[in-house]
């Protein structure tokens, strides 16, 4: 069943806020990463490259939790909590808008991180379904 994010705490996934992705490893452990994201009205969608640890977790336990800490108010968050599917489609578009959202630059290859890397990573959107959205005032 899907969960609702809020409209009081949108603002957290709509940036730019930086958010920490948990994911699982092999052994179980969690993984923790300070990640971009972006929502759109369904999805927390997070962006990151194939090979990645991230990736390398979520595609053998597609199970992921969003945590976002108001930057104004550290009293004030939203854990979301959820499972993921992930695409290439359009991810190289999206990793371009948040670049934009939380640098102000036109482009992540090039103005974010070196052009070289455009034709050596492949970009993948990770698109997590709300299971589960804990919120604080």
């Amino acid at each position: 069943m899907l969960a609702q994010i809020p409209n009081s705490h949108k603002d957290l996934l709509e940036g730019p806020v930086l958010v920490t992705i948990a994911t699982v490893m092999p052994d179980g452990q969690p993984h923790l990463s300070v990640v971009w994201c972006s929502y759109d009205g369904e999805y927390v969608l997070v962006n990151t490259a194939r090979g990645r640890q991230k990736d390398k977790n979520l595609q053998a336990r597609p199970i992921a939790t969003i945590l976002a800490i108001d930057p104004e108010n550290a009293g004030r968050y939203l854990e979301v909590r959820g499972t993921v599917d992930m695409t290439e489609d359009g991810a190289v578009g999206h990793i371009d808008q948040l670049a934009k959202l939380y640098t102000g630059a036109d482009s992540y290859y090039g103005d974010v991180t070196p052009a070289v890397l455009a034709n050596k990573e492949i970009r993948v959107i990770c698109k997590i379904t709300p299971t589960r959205v804990t919120f604080v005032e």
